[in-house]
């Protein structure tokens, strides 16, 4: 008797998850198409696009320096004042710095 019921719930639960299957939407993404009728004609909108390509910049906002560092320190000793800080545990290297 146990094996009658045990089937009998594996049929259920077989259609129920066709049953779910049935209902999903068509995968053209057709439930998002919506009307839209829009005020500005294509020749308003392509001259602001032309200007819009015409002054605006490449480089995001923020990325440049204000003013160049100038510094006393050559390169060697940057280097090996950066070695002396990983040796003594100072600062993080490699992928021990990501944690």
């Amino acid at each position: 008797m146990n094996a009658s019921k045990f089937l009998a719930v594996a049929a259920l639960s077989a259609v129920a998850a066709l049953g779910s299957v049935a209902q999903a939407d068509e995968a053209d993404a057709s439930q998002f198409a919506v009307q839209f009728n829009g005020t500005r004609t294509r020749a308003e909108v392509q001259a602001e696009a032309a200007v819009v390509a015409r002054t605006h910049g490449t480089e995001p906002a923020g990325s440049r320096v204000a003013a160049p560092l100038n510094s006393s320190v050559d390169r060697a000793t940057v280097r090996a004042q950066a070695a002396e800080a990983v040796r003594l545990g100072q600062i993080s290297y490699g992928e021990a710095s990501v944690l």
